[in-house]
């Protein structure tokens, strides 16, 4: 098969491991952000999304030469609309060209009739009209130069057009103007393929396992924000996904978000017990792709408003388990994953041969492997799969989900994994979850406190808070999550998005996890403190940075 050639601009399919073809365009990646070590590939934007990704270049291939292809294979309604959005690209690229053709014509016939005018002209009056002309276009270089700096500083265009804008060209090329990079021609194929379009495989294909991917191949999920002080730079950093190797620890990316427009839903009947702030999204994603699914709560007034998008209703723990193929459960403590199992009409007594359940709450490791040994001790299958997010990362199905446990069960949730999370990891063994998800709370929570620590701080030696968290969003600390934690402490908004409750027992949980390796875990322990005080202070039921409160008092 001839090789075919692709450059800046060109639309093209791309593909990310095993989910199907996306239509894209390559573009130029934000300046911070590294092309991937190992096989050539280009930065592909996708249309009808808001994602971006380094594609190898074997994984694309031209748009226009394969869009029937693509169309007969691909049917969800988020692949048709980011069809359309490639047309309606197009048609506005057609019309800007015809308007430039246009253009060209009516200046052609101006300097042609300027000319014939000028022949009579002495040799000096040609000189002063060549003079003139050269003034013209001068003003008119100078004119393109003011409107493309007046463009880059409005803030209504997204940090990647900025970062596009800014790339540094290549030696050796000649520039090229605005047009070329936004009005992308078809590739050039270097010679037309020897078989029919089908000897074109994609690599790896949708049946291979994801791990066979190159271990070096990075993707990086890069969505905009509408918080423009946030570094941009920043956001990337955070946001990047990386595959790791290890040698006995399998860790596995399973990106989702360019495509879960267009999920398959699987055929198993899914339960879900727990409509709490982080279950409530999970089971709306659930039911927006298409997946059948049976609700409990412990509160039943909950589950009237995923009745009405769909939902069933379960009676009792058991009887949703003893319904479904797959159960999720996601509730707020150790104390609580165990009631739903072990107590009355609880999840053991629904469980036979077969039957699957995935603990997505975050515990410590021997409360989810006692669990474990239970459920498969009649016959069940277990995973556990606590997730790192928010309230609103959970509404957007942008979760990240740490799985452990049977791996044949982790591949039957693909589907759900993908309606409720931007990735999802295995991590082996149970118990490795539920010490990873800890560690990640740590962190936050520890960073959430020196937050609080150092807005009081500054109000007491008589600095400018919101100046400080300028400072910070121009810096390396830049985030969304040190934006709007610090936006919610400003406006003394502390209305849930992380319970402070959960934070602070994902903290004490963490601190016994080092004790029982003998860690140390210091800064744990102190902002352990702080949140305790906080919690004194009914600060409980409020979000996390509600913790600042316990620096005022």
């Amino acid at each position: 098969m001839a090789a075919v050639s692709l450059r800046l601009g060109d639309l093209v399919w791309g593909k990310l491991g095993r989910y199907p073809p996306w239509p894209g365009k390559i573009v130029n990646p934000p300046k911070d952000l590294k092309k991937p070590r190992g096989k050539k590939c280009f930065f592909v934007k996708f249309f009808g999304t808001e994602d971006h990704a380094w594609i190898k270049v074997e994984q694309l291939k031209p748009y226009h030469a394969h869009k029937e292809e693509m169309i007969k294979i691909n049917k969800g309604k988020r692949f048709q609309q980011a069809v359309d959005a490639v047309e309606e690209f197009l048609r506005r690229a057609k019309g800007k060209d015809q308007t430039s053709s246009h253009s060209s014509a009516d200046d052609k016939n101006r300097r042609n009739s300027s000319e014939e005018r000028s022949r009579p002209n002495s040799g000096d009056e040609k000189r002063k009209l060549s003079l003139s002309e050269g003034k013209v276009k001068k003003n008119m270089g100078e004119g393109k130069k003011r409107v493309s700096s007046g463009s880059s500083e409005r803030g209504s265009k997204s940090p990647l057009k900025r970062a596009q804008e800014q790339s540094p060209r290549k030696r050796g090329r000649p520039p090229k103007d605005e047009k070329d990079l936004t009005i992308p021609e078809s590739s050039t194929v270097k010679g037309m393929m020897a078989g029919p379009m089908a000897a074109f495989k994609w690599q790896p294909t949708a049946s291979e396992p994801v791990k066979d991917a190159d271990p070096h191949f990075h993707h990086f999920l890069l969505s905009q924000t509408e918080k423009p002080a946030v570094c941009y730079q920043a956001i990337t950093k955070k946001l990047k996904i990386c595959e790791e190797e290890t040698g006995s620890t399998s860790i596995q990316a399973a990106d989702s978000t360019a495509v879960n427009g267009s999920i398959t839903p699987t055929d198993k009947k899914i339960g879900f017990l727990g409509l709490g702030l982080m279950g409530s999204g999970i089971v709306s994603n659930l039911l927006k792709m298409g997946h059948t699914v049976t609700v409990w709560n412990r509160t039943a007034e909950k589950c009237d408003l995923f009745i009405q998008e769909g939902a069933r209703l379960g009676r009792t723990p058991a009887e949703v388990v003893s319904t479904c193929d797959i159960t999720f459960a996601c509730v707020s403590d150790p104390k609580a994953a165990k009631d739903l199992v072990l107590g009355p009409s609880g999840v053991l007594q629904g469980i036979r041969p077969g039957k699957c359940y995935v603990d997505m709450s975050t515990v410590d490791a021997d409360t989810v492997t006692e669990l474990a040994q239970v459920i498969v001790s009649r016959g069940g299958r277990f995973l556990e799969a606590p997730v790192s997010g928010n309230q609103q990362l959970s509404n957007d199905g942008m979760l990240v989900i740490l799985a452990a446990g049977d791996r044949g069960l982790y591949e039957d949730c693909s589907s759900c994994f993908q309606a409720m999370g931007k990735t999802s990891f295995f991590l082996g063994e149970v118990g490795n979850a539920a010490k990873m998800m800890l560690i990640v709370n740590m962190v936050q929570g520890s960073f959430m406190a020196t937050i609080a620590e150092g807005l009081t701080l500054a109000q007491v030696t008589g600095q400018s808070q919101q100046t400080l968290l300028d400072i910070l969003n121009q810096g390396q600390l830049a985030s969304i999550f040190l934006d709007q934690k610090c936006q919610n402490i400003l406006q003394g908004n502390f209305k849930p998005d992380f319970y402070l409750k959960y934070i602070q027992k994902d903290l004490r949980l963490a601190i016994a996890l080092g004790d029982a390796v003998n860690h140390p875990t210091p800064m744990a322990a102190a902002a352990n403190e702080v949140y305790k005080r906080a919690k004194a202070l009914d600060q409980s039921d409020n979000d996390m940075s509600a913790v600042y409160r316990a620096y005022i008092h």
